[in-house]
């Protein structure tokens, strides 16, 4: 079963001499973080003496899902928040459903369960029939919008899944780039064992910094905060949380995801003049997976012409043949299929 290497990640493919080429393969919004935001963070270290006080975050973070404060819980990333889940579950038959983020699975092997992969197709989109899922499952964690296939899953789909019984797990790192957030259930609290994971990572450039939260019932939030370190999310973290929750920002959020949608469709329509390049579609994400013969070998022409991507044959159920591609802005984009060309040979 473990035949793939579940701790790769994109970032791997800029470091160690990759440092100068235009980076395709890490999903994070270019020119982040915003002013503002370092602005923010920047007067945050005047408090830096003082241990971390993470109850105006949580107030935020809550008020901006409608939740009470209980239902929230800030993490150090998403990473962080699927290791306590998997110190914490007494999950006995856990579900993955791949091709995905592998974090989630490497998190609970790594806490000694025993995961069972529901692989999803290329044939069919990717896209996930709730009757895939065995009825013994008690852990089910999947993402929407979907790392890396791009695929946003129906809310109603999902919702399927939740049950007494079943911890529903849903990594919505990459909602937040989808205008309108359409299909999210982060306010579903009506929906047994759900769990949702954001991450403020991605739109707002904060890798580095390390902040995500947990929304789920009472509980829940109780056990995984008990597994928590003391002062878990440092204060810069925190004051990105609050930050990030407001009004202004989250009318920045919406319109980067609409910018967003819009550079994806031109990068759509740019691999579309490659006879050899398959999509998968339709994508929702800031990213697009691609399958073409050679891949590998095309990747490395690629860093020779400037450009870094990311291998997806490190996922469950991609092949070497898949490649995953950040969404850039057209001048970007456009210099990338340039590349593209003399990579595969035209």
């Amino acid at each position: 079963m473990l035949d793939h290497d579940l701790r790769h990640h994109g970032d791997a493919e800029v470091r160690d001499g990759g440092e100068d080429l235009t980076d395709l393969a890490v999903n994070v919004r270019a020119g982040t973080p915003p002013r503002w935001l370092r602005e923010r963070l920047a007067a945050a270290l005047d408090g830096l003496a003082g241990y971390p006080d993470d109850r105006a975050a949580h107030r935020a973070v809550a008020a901006r899902h409608g939740r009470p404060v209980q239902e929230v819980l800030l993490t150090a990333g998403a990473a962080e928040a699927f290791v306590l889940l998997a110190r914490t579950t007494r999950a006995r038959h856990a579900v993955v459903v791949h091709p995905q983020f592998t974090e989630p699975e490497a998190a609970l092997r790594d806490a000694g369960h025993t995961v069972r992969r529901v692989v999803l197709r290329a044939e069919d989109g990717f896209r996930l029939d709730p009757r895939a899922v065995p009825e013994a499952a008690d852990l089910v964690i999947v993402g929407n919008p979907t790392n890396p296939t791009s695929v946003l899953h129906p809310a109603a789909d999902l919702a399927r899944l939740a049950r007494p019984g079943r911890t529903l797990v849903v990594d919505e790192a990459f909602m937040d780039a989808v205008p309108g957030e359409r299909e999210s259930l982060a306010a579903r609290r009506d929906l047994p064992g759900l769990v949702v994971l954001r991450s403020l990572t991605k739109t707002w450039g904060l890798a580095g910094l390390r902040v995500g939260y947990v929304l789920g019932d009472r509980e829940c939030v109780a056990a995984l905060r008990r597994a928590q370190p003391l002062w878990a999310v440092s204060a810069p973290g925190l004051t990105a949380a609050e930050a990030c929750c407001g009004p202004a920002a989250l009318a920045e959020a919406e319109e980067a995801a609409h910018r967003i949608a819009a550079d994806r469709e031109h990068l759509l329509s740019r691999l579309a003049e490659f006879d050899d390049v398959e999509v998968a579609a339709p994508a929702h994400g800031p990213f697009v997976l691609v399958r073409l013969p050679g891949a590998a070998s095309v990747r490395e022409r690629l860093r020779d012409l400037g450009f870094a991507v990311r291998r997806a044959d490190t996922f469950p159920g991609l092949s070497p043949d898949w490649l995953r591609l950040a969404v850039r802005d057209p001048a970007t984009t456009d210099r990338f299929a340039v590349a593209l060309s003399k990579a595969l040979g035209g």
